[in-house]
């Protein structure tokens, strides 16, 4: 018998017609829904209102796609929680729940690593190891909510990976996510984080979907961003701006530019003026994130002169813009770092 199937990343029409397929009633399909993205349950046994004999069968055809739970940090300064995950085949993720007073915000990974090497970003020191599956996608906030015995209500894909580089089940793991019949977390609660792949931005934009578009900018030239993104060296800055004009002209949603403030790089004035003059006149927030330490690289943090200057020289422009507050700074806060040290502590176990 060959692989067994995926069947958390159905959508409810496709799961019908494998009851189908099967020879069930459609209305098993809704029952099945509902165990795996209401109750989140992780095995087929616990879904208790379907016969032996159909669970028994379920189990030999399907597989509930889970995240295997590692470790967990809790920052004593705001209760941040970072989760350490293990995914099918022993790649190691993370995820971070943020609490907030709106409600509890999840950042998730959408890959076991990156392959894009942006300068500042612990995730990619290692490379990209494989896609994460919609079902692991969705497993990181179910699991998550089963942790904390509360609802998530905001959905970030800023974690490890690049969602773009993964975008029929970043797409899939959308639409799962925002189905009234499962989690049903609004998808103007969701954020997606990219670096700026413009014919994905495009294709994204044709969907029509009602999430925010979140641009890791960082610059506001382009041999500034090549420095510090090589993907800069494939899209310019003028092609990325010229796609989130199309993102907005198509679903209506305001653009987040993110912007790392790295020491002597790219925080001076003149680079908020420059910023200025590039998105002037769009429908935009600009998000300042104070870099964070990476000990593998050399980036220093802009001190909070720096930042608070080019804040408000932003908003002398008329600019939209917030610094993004930090949330579990003592528990390797900065995506990609637990993880990294997961990953180092194998490989040491493994040499011994």
């Amino acid at each position: 018998m060959g692989e067994k199937q995926d069947i958390k990343s159905y959508n409810l029409t496709e799961l019908t017609e494998q009851m189908e397929k099967l020879n069930e009633k459609g209305f098993r399909a809704s029952q099945i829904y509902r165990w795996l993205h209401k109750e989140k349950v992780t095995s087929f046994e616990e879904m208790t209102n379907l016969s032996k004999e159909l669970r028994q069968k379920l189990d030999e055809i399907y597989e509930i796609r889970n995240v295997k739970l590692v470790d967990i940090l809790i920052s004593d300064l705001d209760g941040t929680r970072k989760y350490l995950f293990e995914v099918k085949g022993g790649s190691v993720i993370e995820s971070v729940l943020m609490r907030y007073h709106h409600g509890n915000a999840v950042c998730i990974s959408t890959q076991a690593g990156c392959r894009m090497g942006c300068k500042f970003c612990a995730s990619t020191l290692n490379g990209l190891e494989r896609n994460l599956t919609a079902s692991e996608l969705l497993s990181q906030i179910y699991e998550i909510e089963k942790n904390i015995g509360e609802k998530v209500s905001n959905v970030v894909l800023m974690g490890s990976g690049e969602p773009f580089d993964n975008f029929e089940n970043v797409v899939r793991f959308i639409r799962l996510i925002s189905d009234e019949n499962g989690a049903n977390i609004s998808q103007r609660n969701i954020t997606l984080s990219t670096c700026g792949i413009v014919p994905k931005i495009k294709e994204l934009a044709d969907l029509h979907f009602q999430i925010t578009l979140a641009i890791s900018l960082h610059a506001s030239d382009d041999k500034t961003r090549k420095s510090l993104m090589p993907i800069a060296y494939r899209y310019s800055i003028d092609e990325i701006l010229d796609a989130c004009k199309e993102y907005f002209a198509k679903t209506g949603r305001r653009i987040t530019f993110e912007y790392s403030l790295v020491a002597g790089e790219n925080d001076t004035v003149m680079e908020a003026d420059r910023l200025s003059a590039l998105i002037k006149g769009m429908n935009c927030h600009v998000n300042l994130i104070p870099v964070n330490p990476i000990k593998e690289r050399n980036y220093v943090q802009s001190g909070k002169k720096a930042v608070e200057q080019f804040k408000s020289r932003l908003e002398k422009n008329n600019i939209n813009v917030t610094i993004r507050r930090e949330m579990g700074r003592d528990i390797n806060g900065a995506c990609g770092q637990l993880r990294n040290e997961a990953m180092k502590g194998r490989k040491e176990k493994r040499d011994v």
